[in-house]
């Protein structure tokens, strides 16, 4: 890990490829303040034109994700205040970024926490893992994607009473939902994410990139425009070495080496 324990965002990088985000603020639940989320997009900016990096995990330790945004921060901020803030800014390097990134998710991932959570492309949870929207518990309503994103993970009825009633639910109704992708037990978290990671790492980054996209660009499009983004991309892809080498690989049954060309 990084030297900087006192800095609110740690970045290192526990296998070939993969980068790890850990947000550190773990005596107030890594609330999301304003340093934090300003080093997280500088972090997934960097990360993103990195091509040394091909999966990105995002944790926040063993104990909690995040408990949501910092609270002291907004208590007594104007409306001028919170739009010149520009949080869609400052969290479109995450939303933007090409490379998959996996989420492993311990205790708490409530209200900025779990919109952070939704960034991700694989969300792995602990047992004792809980999700909330309880913004409206204190006179708000979600801000980062909160109302969209939860909707089209979970659908109408699960966002609206989670949004609406501000009740966490756990990660057994969460996986159930589709807003995680699985569970497993809390000692497992961080070591079957980072498989995972390290797993999509070894995949060709090209081909990884684009299943990314076509599946995101395609969630809001029309069946028939998004069958036409995935023959495209399918057909871009076969101009790649690692496309002849994966196939050759396949017929000589061996090992690719995929280069990310």
């Amino acid at each position: 890990m990084t030297d900087h324990n006192e800095s609110p965002v740690l970045l290192d990088y526990p296998e070939l490829g993969v980068a790890r985000v850990t947000l550190n603020r773990p005596r107030v639940n890594n609330a999301l303040s304003l340093e934090l989320q300003a080093l997280l997009s500088k972090y997934f900016l960097q990360l993103s034109s990195d091509p040394e990096i091909h999966c990105i995990l995002l944790t926040g330790g063993d104990k909690n994700f995040a408990a949501g945004g910092d609270i002291s921060s907004m208590a007594n901020t104007g409306p001028i205040d919170i739009y010149q803030r520009h949080t869609e800014r400052v969290w479109a390097p995450i939303q933007h970024c090409p490379k998959p990134v996996i989420a492993a998710i311990c205790g708490y991932a409530y209200g900025g926490g779990c919109e952070l959570a939704m960034h991700a492309d694989i969300l792995i949870a602990g047992e004792s893992a809980t999700f909330s929207q309880p913004e409206i518990r204190i006179g708000i309503m979600p801000g980062i994607g909160g109302t969209q994103r939860l909707v089209r993970a979970v659908g109408k009825a699960k966002a609206m009473q989670m949004a609406l009633t501000g009740k966490p639910i756990s990660a057994h109704e969460a996986w159930l939902a589709g807003l995680v992708s699985e569970v497993v037990a809390d000692d497992k978290v961080q070591e079957h994410a980072l498989s995972q990671a390290k797993l999509i790492a070894k995949m060709p980054p090209l081909a990884a990139e684009q299943i990314k996209e076509v599946i995101i660009q395609g969630m809001d499009a029309s069946l028939e425009a998004g069958l036409a983004l995935e023959r495209k991309a399918n057909a871009l892809l076969f101009a790649s070495k690692d496309q002849k080498e994966g196939m050759q690989a396949f017929i000589e049954k061996r090992r690719p080496t995929f280069t990310g060309n």
